[in-house]
């Protein structure tokens, strides 16, 4: 039996996103966002789902809140629809949006539970998109605005702040894959976006200082770990790339530099992204803390035309979630300790790791999600690890409160501690959450030889 014990301020938490769980897409003046355009597309999201009610958040945050304080949790990561604020994306704030966060906030703070507030987890208002959208650099500026709207509004109400969340999905995904909305595919689409988000990024960092917010600020990079099949280099170069694509929204954060041998094979796929002067400094702008959004990782080898990166998975037989994501706990270590080791003991946060799996009522209305257990004590393990190999590690914020739209994949993944009935809304914490409350509790993990 062995006990690992986390430090007495670590902050333990949860997290959702805006469009995932608020509903409530036409009312209060919010206008319209490029997921509300995808999602009406047929055949875009799985099962003709869409957000327009989702967990109707919007109306029922209190009783979320109230789980939330029945949890334990000293930590809501949350994000704000920028198309509540701004229903055009830039000129009039809409006063319905900005006094709706604030009553949300404020019962928040009254529940004892500190906001971790996400800028952009893509809501992109449409009416950015019909004028180029993040290939547009006045994006950036409009991004900038919203941002300053919202440390102005909030100042003193919101003690942390993420700017983007996965800037990966939001270029990739979103503008080479074609899964995410805008759904286009395109490789200088891709890294054009990428770079002007970060930017962005920058840009709001550095106008956070000049305000003089109170708070901190960082960012949400989603990151997975990924090794090589075998040692030849051609396998080498695979997990290099399949790594590095997504190192590519954090190494210039530190460095300034996007990474070199990667810049080159994007080159080689006739994308290189335009820079204007300055941009990389902005980029490397300092930050409070990193959030990390961690949910495995894999074994690749090198396969010439296959996915966009020239590469395949190796099923070797790890266990994979509903949604066939490889579950990797080690991975998260590995990529903690080579956080830190390549760019120093910058403040962590792990802002999201779950998995998704699909258990429902028994007869007796008891979830009994012990995979999703299993899934959360083996990364808070690694985290232990983590801790002690030197990490300035700050807390661990898991995916997700509760169960809700996943995206392009609608409602068939389930994230969530707390289970919800999509036809009656009902919320039925799991056995998971139970689970998790008891570690809050006591801020250690008690772990049995296997």
């Amino acid at each position: 039996m062995t006990i690992l014990t986390f430090p007495k301020d670590f902050v333990w938490g949860v997290s959702t996103s805006a469009y995932q769980i608020e509903g409530a897409l036409t009312e209060d003046g919010r206008g319209p966002s490029i997921w509300d355009t995808l999602a009406a597309i047929p055949g875009r999201i799985m099962n003709g789902d869409d957000a327009s009610v989702a967990c109707d958040s919007y109306h029922r945050y209190e009783e979320d809140i109230a789980l939330m304080k029945e949890l334990g949790v000293k930590a809501y990561r949350f994000s704000v629809s920028w198309p509540r604020i701004y229903p055009q994306g830039d000129g009039e704030v809409n006063p319905k949006g900005i006094a709706h966060y604030k009553r949300f906030v404020t019962k928040l703070r009254e529940a004892g539970i500190t906001p971790f507030c996400t800028l952009y987890h893509w809501e992109l208002p449409q009416a950015l998109q019909d004028r180029g959208g993040w290939e547009n650099r006045a994006t950036i500026d409009a991004f900038v605005r919203f941002a300053e709207t919202m440390f102005r509004e909030f100042d003193g109400l919101i003690d942390y702040y993420m700017t983007f969340n996965e800037p990966w999905c939001i270029a990739i995904n979103g503008h080479l894959l074609g899964r995410h909305a805008p759904g286009i595919t395109n490789w200088q689409s891709a890294i054009q976006v990428a770079h002007n988000v970060m930017v962005a990024h920058g840009r709001t960092v550095r106008r956070f200082r000049e305000l003089g917010v109170k708070g901190q600020i960082g960012y949400a990079p989603d990151m997975y770990w990924y090794e090589p099949l075998t040692r030849k280099q051609e396998d080498v170069d695979a997990a290099y790339r399949a790594f590095s694509i997504y190192n590519w929204f954090v190494e210039p954060v530190f460095t300034g530099k996007y990474p070199e041998k990667m810049a080159e094979w994007i080159k080689s796929k006739g994308a290189e992204p335009v820079v204007e002067p300055g941009d990389m400094d902005i980029i490397r702008e300092p930050m409070d803390f990193l959030g990390l959004n961690f949910y495995g990782g894999n074994i690749v080898r090198h396969k010439p035309g296959n996915n966009y990166l020239d590469l395949e998975h190796v099923d070797l037989g790890y266990a994979k979630s509903d949604k066939g994501w490889f579950i990797y706990p080690e991975g998260l270590y590995k990529m903690l300790t080579w956080l830190t080791d390549n760019f120093g003991p910058i403040p962590i946060y792990i802002t999201e790791n779950g998995v998704c799996y699909n258990d429902e009522p028994g007869p007796d209305g008891r979830i009994r999600d012990d995979r999703r257990i299993a899934f959360l004590r083996d990364h808070i393990a690694e985290l232990g690890r983590a801790i002690e190999s030197g990490v300035n590690l700050k807390g661990y914020l898991t995916w997700s409160l509760m169960d809700n739209f996943e995206w392009a994949f609608g409602y068939t993944c389930r994230f969530g501690l707390v289970h919800v009935d999509y036809n009656t809304l009902k919320r039925t914490p799991k056995d998971s959450f139970y689970w998790y409350k008891k570690i809050i509790r006591n801020n250690w993990i008690e772990l049995e030889s296997r």
